[in-house]
């Protein structure tokens, strides 16, 4: 693993500059993008496709469009944040979701929805975990663990904040006025924060001696990078998948949409539970270790959900312990780089991680329900995904790397 200093990041007086303002706004921010931009989709979209007549698939296709967006998008967002730190690019980031969102919501046809959810795209890339990611770690290394872990918790009550928050609105109002206030609502909390709070000086990234020499593009073309880029990738497939269809797999147990939907929400407060259990585990473990059997743990869950048909209340143990590795999935992507290469260029190479395994979550729920579709029930389509597990663990293993 990295060695750092134990000051933190050199500001060239040897002195480490946290500002107080932007872990907590950063908790905040990240709350209110993803509850808005994110989790408000998927509670109105019923209604979105009940008042417009478009296609289920045509509405949930540009949703995943800007997921695919904000994967490729992060890459220059990341190398932005590098060398100017985050404050332009994460206000400049909620504006844009703020435009967004209100051409969403006057969209008359498909294609102003796809535009108003192609710059949502843009917008996520500027304002999501990544870019929160990229400035924790430069202002808060080598402590940077301890950072990301409350701002992932706080972003893991997005859903929990804001899913009743839309449906409250949707009650009494159409789904593009509900858009509309959630528009101004994002406005009102994330512009001024950004602005605000993430003025600090942006200070010189902490490298070990080892890590002077290395430059991001040697890093980039790298086997070890790759490797572990890939591994990455077919994880989140499998973790996108199984969440999605997650529901779904009980049903066919002959549970109902209440237990089931109970299910799933008690494995995202198993995710939030996961998270607080990640800064122990970095400490007693290598970076590939640590790699290795978190993916492979996700495999297991995966396959014993897969395998136990019930009674209920294991189902329910099972989507808590899948919960628990999710939540710590994303703790290791968010490390993955200041682990083996330092922080100097850590939003680029982050952003390149982040691109593929983006991109693999978006197209995950589609090609999972294929999969079941054409495999003949969601039990088996769970057993390939524990394969591509056991593939993903390996690629990790052999990413192993020494600075």
């Amino acid at each position: 693993m990295t060695e750092l200093h134990a000051h933190g990041a050199a500001t060239g007086t040897g002195d480490r500059s946290r500002p107080r303002a932007v872990l907590p706004a950063l908790c905040t921010t990240q709350i209110t993008s993803w509850g808005i931009v994110f989790y408000a989709f998927p509670v109105l979209n019923p209604a979105i496709i009940a008042d417009t007549g478009w296609p289920s698939g045509a509405t949930t296709g540009a949703f995943s469009l800007a997921l695919l967006i904000s994967a490729f998008a992060g890459i220059r967002v990341g190398r932005i944040i590098d060398h100017r730190g985050p404050r332009t690019v994460m206000t400049a980031g909620s504006a844009l979701g703020v435009v967004s969102l209100l051409i969403v919501a006057a969209a008359p046809n498909l294609p102003v929805f796809f535009a108003g959810w192609l710059l949502a795209g843009f917008a996520m890339a500027a304002t999501f975990y990544q870019p929160a990611f990229a400035a924790l770690t430069r202002w808060w290394a080598p402590d940077h663990v301890r950072a990301l872990t409350i701002v992932t918790l706080a972003g893991g009550l997005a859903s929990t904040l804001f899913a009743p928050i839309t449906a409250a609105l949707a009650d009494h109002m159409s789904w593009r006025a509900t858009y509309g206030v959630l528009a101004l609502v994002l406005a009102a909390v994330t512009i001024p924060t950004h602005a605000l709070a993430l003025n600090a000086p942006w200070p010189q990234a902490l490298q070990s001696p080892r890590h002077l020499s290395i430059g991001a593009d040697q890093v980039a073309r790298s086997r070890p990078f790759w490797t572990l880029a890939a591994a990455l990738t077919l994880s989140a497939f499998t973790v996108s998948a199984a969440v999605i269809a997650l529901v779904p797999l009980i049903l066919e147990r002959g549970y109902t949409t209440t237990e089931a939907a109970w299910a799933l929400g008690l494995g995202g407060a198993g995710q939030t539970l996961g998270r607080t259990l990640y800064a122990t585990l970095a400490r007693r473990t290598g970076a590939t270790t640590r790699a290795t059997a978190l993916i492979a743990l996700g495999g297991l869950t995966t396959a014993a959900l897969a395998l136990v048909p019930g009674p209920y209340t294991v189902l329910v143990a099972l989507s808590i312990a899948a919960g628990m590795v999710r939540g710590n999935l994303t703790l290791l992507q968010a490390t993955a780089v200041t682990d083996r290469w330092g922080t100097t260029h850590y939003g680029r190479l982050s952003g390149l991680l982040g691109a593929p395994t983006t991109a693999a979550a978006a197209l995950a729920p589609f090609a999972g329900a294929a999969l079941a579709a054409s495999l003949g029930g969601y039990p088996t389509m769970f057993l390939v995904l524990v394969g591509i597990s056991a593939i993903a663990a390996g690629l990790a293993l052999a990413s192993h790397h020494r600075a």
